[in-house]
This record gives C-alpha cells, structure tokens and sequence, in this order.
C-alpha cells in the first residue's frame, strides 16, 4: 500500500499494474474528482454543446526506451495509442496534439524520422495533428525526447461503452495475440539483446472498433487496449469497476510460441506485458458470433477469439483455467517488469 506520508515515486507506480492505481486513487483522484474522472475509464465522455452525440478526450505521454524498435518507434507509438484510447471508448478519433521535450544534442535527423512516422501513422488512422508545442532541455534532463498527446474524438448517439457494465454471462473477446511490443521492446535494450523476429504490434484500432460497433451496436459493453500492466490489468480493472470476476482458459489465449519461449527465458507472465494494438472487449453472448465475424474481416482481428467469459463474484478476482486443468489467479501485477514500454 502506498505510504502518503513518507512514500516516494518509483517506477512501478508508472507500470499500469496495483501500484499505479492506488497512486491514481490516493493521490491524484482526491485533487481532482469529478463525475467524467470517476468512471475511471481511458477516456472522458463529455456532452457535446448540442446535445447530440458526445466528445471523447484523452491524453497520454510516450517515454519508451529505447526511441526505435522493431516495428515501431516513439512517434507512430504515440498516435496509435492516442488514437486506440479514443477508439474503445466509442469514439470516432479526429483531432490529436503533439507536445514534444527533446534534450539539448538530439539529432536532427532522428527528430525528423520520428515526426514523418507520425505524420504517417495519423493518415492512416484518419485523424489529424492540429497543434503542438515544443520544449528543449539541457543534455541529461530528458533520454532523448518524450513526447506528449492529447486526443478529441467523437462518440455517435447510442454508443456508451464503459468498465462498469460487465455482467455474469457476458464473454470476453481478445482481438490478437499478446506481448508483442513488449517483446519488441525486450529485445531492443542493450542489456537484453536476443536474436527475434517479433516485431511491435502497435497498430490504429479505430477502424477495428468501428467494425465491431456496426456489428452489434448494443451488444457490447466496453472495450480497452491492453496497454501497460497488459490482459491482465485490463481484466482486473474492469472486474472491479464491475464488481464482477472473470474466468479465461489459457488454452484459447492466442501468444506466439517465440514470445512464450522468451517470457519463459525471463521469467514473465505475457498476460502481464504490454501490447500496443491489441484490445479486450466484454461482450453479450448472443452477439459474440456476429462481434467476432467483423473483427476477423478486419486485418487487426484476424486473430480474434473468446477467451473467457465474466462471472459472479464478489472478491473481483480474475482466474485462469490452466492447460492442465488446473485454476490459477491472474493477479493485477504489483512492481514494473519492463519500465518504459511505451
């Protein structure tokens, strides 16, 4: 439990895990508190000036280390998850800022390498970068250049997905298979260096999102990109807004044997790590088969499929039926695996 008294910030209260939350809950939720923060979603849904439809509203910063990866660097990291945190809440993404902290002696040409794959990735999600700031520091203030966004989208009359409407019988979807980026990232760092072919999966879901909404508009009850702390974050956030629990199967969770061998090597759960183009919905049963057609016409759901399903249970735990049969939980994991994934 976090000490309020005489604690200090370490990383793991930035690894999307226990920690994290009870530093949102303690510290920042009692200076803030509001009927949009509380919902404690990834994004606020605020009312539009003419009442129809409503404006979503997120923001996120971007501190990934190394600044390229397999896949992927810092700058389209930062628009698709700008872009995917819109997106699961309903929204249709539109507009994003772009606030950049670059240290004194960065390089020219990197700077523009990261600026054009953000201009690319935000074409290809339809949305546009519309202003911006820039903020220079001396040598040894920053590792090169963190990045800040914020993101507008709008969210269609009818469309109210939201953590704390899971009930017992609803299934749960995962559009694809996890601890991609994570990996990337492992695989990237000096200290770690291994020969993969794993590449980042961050990826625009807004048009994946879209499919499943046109699919069963009323049928699903929310969505979240499984970021930092991973699945099993998500699942563990959701079934307390819910007050709910959750069942998964290990054997229908889609992971790459190259990723299980490597998690194995280092001794992590890959329902812990991040993913950056990887989404779990909760979802009414009797519309599960048309959710799952749409996002399996979509090349970011291909690899959709149910892994579980929301029960009853007071205690909000989250448990696994293991490939030998056994239970196991899937904790909320408490301490940082990998600081500075995203």
């Amino acid at each position: 439990m976090i000490d309020l008294e005489n604690g200090k910030i370490t990383m793991e209260y930035g690894a999307g895990g226990r920690a994290m939350e009870e530093l949102i809950s303690l510290v920042f939720k009692p200076a803030f508190t509001n009927d949009f923060l509380n919902e404690g979603n990834d994004q606020a849904i605020l009312p539009c000036l003419d009442e129809k439809g409503k404006i979503a509203f997120t923001t996120d910063s971007y501190v990934v280390t190394p600044l390229f990866f397999a896949g992927g660097n810092i700058g389209d990291l930062a628009i698709n998850g700008t872009v995917n945190d819109l997106a699961v809440g309903g929204a249709v993404p539109l507009y994003i800022s772009a606030g950049f902290i670059i240290e004194e002696g960065f390089p020219i040409q990197k700077m523009k390498k990261i600026v054009a794959s953000m201009g690319e990735a935000a074409k290809k999600a339809g949305v546009k970068v519309v202003t911006g700031d820039t903020k220079v520091v001396e040598k040894g203030a920053a590792s090169g250049l963190f990045i800040n966004t914020a993101g507008v989208g709008f969210v269609p009359e009818g469309v109210a997905l939201s953590g704390n409407k899971a009930e017992a019988g609803d299934v749960i979807i995962l559009s694809g298979s996890i601890a991609e980026h994570g990996v990337a990232i492992m695989s990237a760092r000096k200290n770690m260096e291994f020969e993969t072919s794993i590449v980042s999966d961050t990826a625009p879901l807004n048009g994946l999102v879209q499919s499943m909404l046109a699919a069963s508009p009323k049928g699903i009850k929310c969505m979240r990109d499984a970021t930092r702390g991973g699945v099993a974050a998500v699942l563990n956030e959701i079934a307390k807004q819910s007050n709910v629990g959750m069942m998964i199967e290990e054997s229908k969770i889609p992971v790459q044997k190259e990723v299980v061998a490597i998690c194995d090597m280092f001794g992590f759960d890959p329902l812990n790590i991040a993913c950056e183009g990887r989404l779990v919905a909760i979802v009414k049963k009797e519309v599960a088969g048309d959710v799952l057609n749409a996002m399996h016409s979509n090349p970011f759901g291909k690899g959709a499929s149910i892994i579980g399903e929301v029960i009853k249970d007071s205690d909000n735990l989250v448990q696994m039926r293991t490939l030998i049969g056994g239970l196991r939980l899937v904790e909320w994991f408490y301490g940082e695996q990998l600081p500075r994934i995203c």
